[in-house]
Formats: C-alpha cells, structure tokens, sequence
C-alpha cells in the first residue's frame, strides 16, 4: 500500500535530514552527491556521479531501499546486489521505523550498502 501524504512527508522529512548529514561539501557535489526518492511504499537511496565516458551525464547508484510493509508494521530493507535486483539486507532485513533503517544504512555492517 502507498504511502498517505502524511507518511510521505515525514519520510521526506527524515531521510532528507539524513541525506543533507552524509553530503560531500558543496565544492565536491558535482563529482559525488547523494539523493533519495519516496515512490510508493518504498524510498530509494542512491549515489548521484557523473558517467565515466560522458560526464556531462549524470548516472545514479542505488545505495539502499527501504519497503512499508503496513500490514506487519515494518520497513524492510534491501541492497542491489551485482545482479542489478534488491535483496534482503540479512544482517538486519526488518526494522520497525524508518529512522532506523537508516541508522543500519549508516553503520553498514557488511559494507554492503556503501561499497
């Protein structure tokens, strides 16, 4: 189920805060930023640099994705593997608030997320 406009908000909210936490300084940004969408039920971190043959280009790299499932009341979390599909992150695949999904997002256990 989607995301009502209120959650949305709050979840733009916490993860924007986040995001603006963990930017390059301004001066490196075109080279190395950080973004976020909430799309759905889910919200989707990734790494925003330019293509290494067109640089004028920029490419995303997903970091992290994060799912509300209302019915259990979780977030589920997940890490695009080299298969290009998300999976359970398995050190921690649940949380029950999105604040600490990305406290895991941060710590990073298993150097999965962040490389």
């Amino acid at each position: 189920m989607v995301l009502n406009d209120i959650e949305r908000k709050a979840a733009e909210r916490t993860v924007g805060a986040f995001i603006e936490k963990r930017r390059s300084p301004a001066h490196i940004r075109p080279e190395l930023d950080l973004g976020f969408r909430v799309r759905g039920q889910s919200v989707e971190l990734f790494e925003i640099r330019p293509r290494w043959k067109a640089p004028e280009k920029k490419m995303e790299h997903p970091v992290a994705k994060a799912t509300m499932v209302r019915s259990q009341g979780v977030w589920k979390i997940y890490w695009q593997c080299a298969d290009l599909k998300w999976h359970s992150y398995e050190p921690l695949p649940e949380v029950a608030a999105l604040d600490k999904v990305l406290a895991v997002v941060s710590e990073d256990r298993h150097a999965c997320l962040w490389g």
